[in-house]
């Protein structure tokens, strides 16, 4: 084979897995906005698993595609639900998306439990309590008081998921899906 097939067969491979990705974290989306529409929702509170896709998206591709998943997937709930888009909500569910992804790829490399814990932990703490709540207060008037109720349902939601994806992570077949499409 010349030097020139190999270049493009390997720009192939890169493109095809480009795509690969592409895809997957589009169906990660779609997952976070059905899973948006199964919640059970009361003022400032919705219980839903819809963060469990923003997750796994930043913790198998990167913070980067955390970051992104999130974003889009606020930004096309808020428009297929005919909801103004709130930026400080968005913003919360980007880094819910990229605040795990930043902990799986930069720490505790050879603790895989640590990680899930610490990254879904930290993504809630820092995108559910803290910015979406900023965010429900400054747009919708929504008390501090009430807001405050938030934390136990993010660490029943949180402990919840962090399980799921501890379960996925140690599953042989879908380990070996991820490290394909890496």
């Amino acid at each position: 084979m010349q030097n020139s097939e190999k270049d493009k067969t390997s720009i192939d491979r890169k493109s095809g897995g480009r795509l690969k990705k592409l895809l997957i974290i589009a169906l990660l989306i779609a997952l976070s906005m059905v899973f948006k529409r199964l919640s059970i929702t009361a003022g400032p509170f919705r219980f839903s698993f819809e963060n469990l896709p923003l997750i796994l998206s930043g913790m198998i591709f990167g913070p980067v595609a955390g970051f992104m998943t999130g974003a889009v997937g606020d930004i096309l709930g808020c428009i297929i639900s005919g909801f103004a888009i709130n930026p400080i909500i968005t913003a919360g569910a980007a880094m819910i998306g990229c605040v795990p992804g930043i902990v799986s790829f930069y720490c505790f490399k050879d603790r895989p439990t640590l990680k899930i814990i610490v990254g879904v932990a930290l993504g809630h703490l820092i995108g559910s309590i803290v910015i979406k709540s900023i965010g429900l207060h400054v747009y919708y008037n929504h008390p501090w008081s009430a807001l405050a109720l938030r934390i136990p349902l993010y660490i029943i939601t949180g402990a919840v998921e962090g399980y799921i994806i501890w379960l996925l992570m140690k599953n042989k077949a879908f380990a070996r899906l991820i490290n394909k499409i890496r």
